[in-house]
């Protein structure tokens, strides 16, 4: 019997399978393959970014969510359908990270209460479930917003009650969701202005797709390992995100950049690759490739022969993943960074931070617990938890630092056992600025009130490289400028750094202040930094000008103004 006859057969029986009672075993199966095909389209998630900002982490996070789940259900035997949907949903909660994780995680919380007292799962059961986790999901965010993942939420759950009223078929139930969700998917521009004039759709709803799509397809014995091949902008890679779990086996992390002779076939290339390692991810710029990948012991020297194969390699590099990883859980216990020790009752802040720099500054001001994360990196809920569980007190504040980190850090507070205060620092400055209120024998929530007042009064500027090309808020951007962003919103767009400094300073009316504090990212070069203090110096000779080390990765500067 060919392959293809055997595929057939088998799809055929699992249609004929998922038209009877699901149990718990059959729901794990599809969040599995949920999980497989959303993380090989991962990267078209990720690319599906408003802002021409290294911040298209929509994907990553959606992913790593998923993983979560299926980790918690990964070695239960359990066919309660009930029992695993709550599985699921633990795991997704504890895993969550970024808005779109947080809301995935609710999505999953709803569909598991629908199915608190079920032995199995019946299309009227399926859409019952998603109507609730519809609503969990709304009810979950303060100000929902339509043309996002919550709306697809709601069509897809349409879809598949407007399904129910003429068949009781689930496959037949599924196809209409999977239908329902990628028109709702091409229709959120439409409802989302920012959508449409970057011309992209809703990232977060594409990845609640691929989830449902991948489902489809396993029971349609169709491929789950062919997504899209991407080749993401240089200023976009996030390969400190790929440390975050390393597969078993695989020895070394290698970095190599190259300049293919011809035009790469980026499925083939991708195909190949995938049989040396993991972890693959692929920047393109200016005719040069990125390529990163994690790779065993016996294969560390493929790749490289493989890109000198297709081309002039320029650059080289290779790290041992598990020195790497010993070194992350030292930064995750402190690393050198001596915290502010607190007593019972005391109040005990933990803050997330983007960099060495800035994990320092917070450390001086009086952090008592440091998260690592930030733009591109966003850490998860048992992450923010693991920072504030041991502390000997059960007062606590918790600066995320980031406005797609809020909602993890709400999460992690509710979760909490002990009374947790999330104030919503969007940036680091603003973070900064709240320490600078915090007093550890105060009343918890009089110290809260004092920090999120404190943050109106600092401006929060930030440079960086522009990822693609966009036009937004009248402002022309082209993919390599450097960019500059005003309390989030994009205000500027040069091709030389200093110059796009200057005029941030006076996007930010410099002039009206008294201290500028710039934090230099990791890629900066110190000379560079040197440079670019003196000429705003000279330019505001009356305003104070501190410059530190922030060690924050993609922006170059984070502009503290007070």
């Amino acid at each position: 019997m060919s392959d293809s006859t055997t595929a057939l057969k088998e799809a055929g029986q699992r249609r004929i399978r998922m038209n009877r009672p699901v149990n718990g075993q059959m729901l794990k199966r599809l969040t599995e393959v949920g999980l497989i095909w959303l993380k090989a389209n991962q990267q078209t998630v990720n690319a599906l970014n408003v802002f021409p900002v290294p911040d298209g982490d929509t994907g990553t996070n959606m992913v790593l969510t998923m993983q979560s789940a299926c980790d918690e259900i990964a070695n239960t035997p359990e066919r309660n359908v009930g029992k695993i949907a709550h599985q699921i949903a633990q795991g997704a909660l504890m895993g969550a990270r970024g808005n779109s994780g947080v809301i995935l995680s609710q999505l999953w919380r709803g569909f598991a209460r629908s199915l608190d007292t079920k032995e199995t799962l019946i299309a009227a059961d399926l859409v019952e479930a998603l109507n609730e986790a519809r609503d969990t999901a709304y009810k979950g965010v303060v100000r929902p917003v339509e043309g996002t993942i919550l709306t697809v939420a709601k069509d897809l759950a349409a879809g598949c009650e407007a399904a129910l009223k003429k068949s009781d078929s689930l496959v037949a139930i599924l196809e209409a969701g999977v239908k329902a969700a990628d028109q709702s998917v091409e229709h959120t521009p439409e409802l989302l202005p920012v959508l449409k004039e970057a011309g992209v759709v809703d990232a977060g709803g594409k990845g609640l797709f691929f989830i449902l799509e991948g489902m489809l397809r396993w029971i349609n014995g169709q491929p789950l390992d062919g997504g899209a091949a991407v080749a993401q902008p240089l200023a976009a890679l996030k390969l400190e995100e790929t440390l975050e779990a390393i597969e078993p086996g695989q020895d070394w992390e290698l970095v190599i950049d190259f300049r293919p002779h011809q035009a790469l076939d980026l499925e083939d290339f991708y195909k190949n690759l995938e049989e040396m390692g993991t972890s693959i991810q692929i920047g393109e710029g200016d005719g040069m490739y990125r390529l990163h990948i994690h790779v065993p012991d016996e294969k560390r020297s493929q790749p490289w022969d493989y890109a000198m194969r297709l081309g002039t390699v320029t650059n080289i590099a290779i790290e041992n993943l598990v020195a790497q990883m010993e070194e992350i859980e030292r930064k995750k216990n402190g690393g050198d960074l001596q915290l502010m020790p607190v007593e019972a009752d005391q109040i005990a802040v933990v803050a997330v931070a983007p960099g060495p720099g800035i994990a320092r500054v917070f450390a001086s001001l009086g952090v008592a617990g440091l998260v690592e994360g930030g733009q591109t990196m966003n850490p998860s809920t048992q992450q923010i938890i693991a920072a504030f569980e041991n502390l000997p007190t059960n007062k606590v504040i918790v600066l995320p630092n980031n406005k797609n980190i809020i909602m993890a850090a709400e999460a992690a507070a509710e979760l909490a056992v002990k009374e947790v205060k999330v104030i919503k620092s969007c940036t680091v400055p603003q973070g900064l600025a709240a320490m600078m209120r915090l007093a550890p024998d105060g009343d918890l929530e009089q110290v809260a009130a004092d920090m999120v007042k404190a943050m109106e009064d600092v401006q929060t500027g930030e440079i960086t490289t522009a990822t693609r090309n966009v036009t937004i808020d009248g402002v022309k951007v082209k993919k390599g400028q450097v960019i500059g962003l005003h309390n989030g919103n994009l205000v500027l767009s040069s091709p030389d750094l200093e110059k796009a400094c200057l005029e941030l300073m006076e996007k930010m009316s410099l002039q009206d202040y008294e201290l500028l504090t710039l934090f230099y990212g990791a890629d900066v070069d110190k000379a560079l930094v040197n440079k670019i203090s003196d000429a705003i110096r000279a330019a505001y000779p009356e305003q104070e000008i501190e410059v530190q080390e922030g060690g924050q990765p993609h922006y170059h500067f984070i502009c503290a103004v007070e």
